[in-house]
């Protein structure tokens, strides 16, 4: 196994407010350059169904999560694994999850796409005064129903940014 170093900066910005937080990119996300490029994973397909839009470059992906509020990335730095599931994870090495909230004030919750990523954040900064909550894994190995995970994810983006404050769905 080779070690492997996180490719991409988080997608976020001063105005960012709800922070989803997935583990480790696959390897076609390696490949392809960007986040949940897997051509089943279905985390672009939710984020489209959610609120209308489709979303087909990688521009178009990032302009959508920074107008939404929502940022974007993974803790874990760097791992050895043989492939893309994230029980395969081994020598983790976490991103400064810390510092990120640090630089931007105004995330007030996590999502996690999925337990592992909240298994590692609950391990290492369990400290953190920030809500959290875990989703279903967007990847095609993880065995839901697209309509169940579509409607936790629905459920969870509504309410949060209706919460801080954004006018997303009036």
């Amino acid at each position: 196994m080779n070690k492997e170093h996180h490719p991409f900066e988080p997608i976020i910005d001063q105005n960012s407010k709800i922070l989803i937080l997935g583990t480790f990119p696959s390897l076609d996300s390696f490949k392809y350059q960007f986040y949940y490029a897997h051509k089943r994973n279905q985390f672009w397909k939710i984020m489209g169904d959610i609120f209308d839009i489709s979303l087909n470059s990688d521009q178009e992906k990032v302009d959508f999560l920074l107008s939404t509020h929502i940022a974007l990335w993974d803790i874990v730095k760097s791992c050895e694994r043989k492939n893309s599931a994230d029980s395969n994870l081994k020598n983790v090495v976490l991103n400064d999850i810390r510092a990120l909230l640090n630089s931007y004030p105004n995330i007030k919750k996590i999502l996690f796409t999925g337990k592992k990523a909240e298994i590692l954040y609950k391990r290492h900064f369990k400290d953190l005064n920030i809500q959290t909550t875990v989703l279903p894994s967007p990847s095609p190995a993880y065995a839901m129903n697209y309509e169940k995970k579509l409607k936790q994810y629905k459920e969870e983006l509504t309410l949060n940014l209706t919460m801080v404050n954004t006018k997303l769905f009036d």
